[in-house]
């Protein structure tokens, strides 16, 4: 009797190497399932299982329309369901995830706003948000007649505001983006005369960068004083590299030839990584999606996500309008349909998907971290800077 007892009690090294390779193995792409995103096991209508990257894979992007690899039943992807018993086994297994993947880093809790500051009047149609790595202070570019408007690190006081709107060479005609470099200049993406405008932060101008961009639009600051500039129309990734102070031009690399109108970017100061927002077109020219692409420091792709393949297991639907990195290095963006603030994780762990911020907001546009890890969100609505903690009552 103990010796039955003691053989239901563990399971044989021969039915534990089967059901490894027959319950709990992909059998399109042969990756092991997981109780995380991309291989978290999916049923399809017909009975089939597969992971969530081969149902991603193999479904249309648009109509969502797949046919099962095994069967040829035609279903969509939105019909699929967790495989509960693969899920249930692969917990009672005690199963790790796949071999050197590391445990998700924690994603930041959920946050409250504290502050608001702005408003109709002191900014109007603001575009894009930076925070000066230095000495704090906020900077926004928007509509009104000084684009530059510079707030303090405290109260959201404006301190200054540059930038006039004309036609001059260094007046700035339409600001996109903004960025502040380590050494406190004031980097502009200008839609107007398609250039890139450096400003001390008194305002004057120490470089223009015109005729080398089809159309620059997402600006980001790295940790070693360059600036990252993504060029919509050409679909390019630049380096820009200068001497700020003296306002001369070093270099402008493009890193990257091939992205689909790509925007917001981002850089994490943890790890190096680069995060760019894409707006992939359809044939009648209107955004059918956004994308997420995240890289190395040395520009190898490490992970993606699209508005369809966040729809397989979110809810409702979501438009990225821009992205940043926490201090954790995690992938944090902002969604216009929501209106939310979601966490992607980290690029390796993509996309983890959790709310941190799903009230109170309008139009999010623009994100940066401070270096005590409140979130700064610019509400384009409300034409308003918000600023969010995690809440400690």
């Amino acid at each position: 009797m103990g010796d039955t007892a003691a053989g239901c009690g563990s399971a044989p090294p021969e039915l534990l190497l089967e059901a490894e390779v027959r319950l709990l193995e992909c059998k399109v792409c042969f990756e092991r399932f997981g109780a995380r995103q991309q291989r978290r096991p999916r049923n399809l209508p017909c009975g089939h299982v597969l992971c969530l990257a081969c149902v991603a894979a193999l479904a249309h992007p648009r109509s969502l329309a797949l046919e099962c690899p095994f069967c040829r039943r035609a279903c969509r992807a939105c019909d699929t369901s967790d495989c509960l018993p693969v899920l249930h086994l692969l917990e009672l297994l005690g199963a790790p995830g796949p071999p050197g993947l590391a445990a998700p880093a924690a994603a930041p809790r959920a946050l409250a706003c504290h502050q608001a500051f702005g408003g109709w009047g002191t900014l109007v149609n603001p575009t894009g948000l930076a925070l000066c790595p230095e000495t704090g202070r906020v900077v926004v570019v928007h509509d009104g007649r000084r684009r530059v408007k510079v707030f303090d690190s405290g109260g959201g006081v404006c301190a200054h505001q540059f930038g006039e709107k004309g036609h001059a060479a260094q007046d700035v005609r339409y600001a996109l983006d903004v960025a502040v470099t380590s050494d406190c200049h004031v980097v502009v993406t200008d839609a107007g005369d398609r250039s890139v405008k450096v400003f001390d932060f008194l305002g004057q101008v120490r470089l223009v960068i015109g005729g080398q961009f089809s159309l620059p639009w997402g600006v980001e600051a790295t940790p070693q004083n360059g600036v990252l500039v993504t060029d919509a129309e050409a679909g390019s990734l630049h380096l820009v590299e200068a001497d700020f102070p003296e306002g001369v031009l070093r270099r402008n690399e493009r890193l990257h030839a091939h992205l689909c109108s790509p925007r917001g970017v981002a850089v994490s100061w943890l790890s190096g990584a680069i995060a760019v927002l894409e707006h992939p077109l359809s044939p009648g020219t209107r955004p059918c999606s956004t994308r997420v692409k995240v890289f190395s420091a040395d520009m190898q792709l490490l992970s993606q996500v699209d508005t369809f393949g966040l729809s397989l297991f979110f809810p409702s639907p979501i438009t990225v309008s821009a992205v940043t990195f926490d201090r954790l290095g995690n992938v944090i963006v902002a969604d216009t349909s929501g209106p939310a603030i979601l966490c992607l994780g980290k690029p390796e762990d993509f996309p983890v998907l959790k709310p941190v911020v799903t009230q109170g907001l309008a139009h999010p546009v623009a994100l940066a971290f401070t270096k005590e890890n409140s979130l700064l969100v610019l509400d384009t609505a409300s034409h308003s800077v918000k600023v969010y903690k995690v809440n400690q009552g």
